[in-house]
């Protein structure tokens, strides 16, 4: 299961009326994309620095985490919090962390990948 816990930019919104868009109305468009209807700026569903995670998000994030029985933690430093603090809810067999820096966490995992996320899953098999 994944859980987009920064959001996502293939899903955009009005800021003004709410209006949803794709990923390629903002790609087609020139400059700052704005709403076709009320004119309002389209900002990608992410989440930006000092704006908060979403709430059912990381509720269905901390319990996917629980009750899993292997952690899967790809590209992240495991520094940066709240998200970096959910990996103590893991009571799971394995952990696997894929990412091209060293984390805190390298030590106590049972795979460590310090490599390219990308290279990394082009050679899975």
């Amino acid at each position: 299961m994944v859980y987009e816990l920064h959001g996502t930019i293939h899903q955009n919104f009005c800021q003004k009326c709410g209006r949803l868009f794709g990923l390629d109305y903002i790609m087609n468009s020139k400059g700052v994309p704005h709403c076709d209807k009320c004119g309002g700026v389209i900002k990608p569903n992410v989440v930006l620095y000092e704006e908060a995670l979403d709430e059912d998000t990381i509720g269905r994030s901390i319990n996917a985490i629980m009750t899993c029985d292997m952690l899967i933690i790809v590209g992240t430093s495991l520094r940066v919090y709240p998200a970096a603090g959910f990996i103590r809810y893991f009571k799971g067999r394995y952990v696997v962390v894929i990412n091209k820096d060293n984390t805190p966490y390298d030590s106590n995992c049972d795979l460590v990948f310090n490599e390219d996320v990308v290279s990394v899953v082009k050679n899975l098999k």
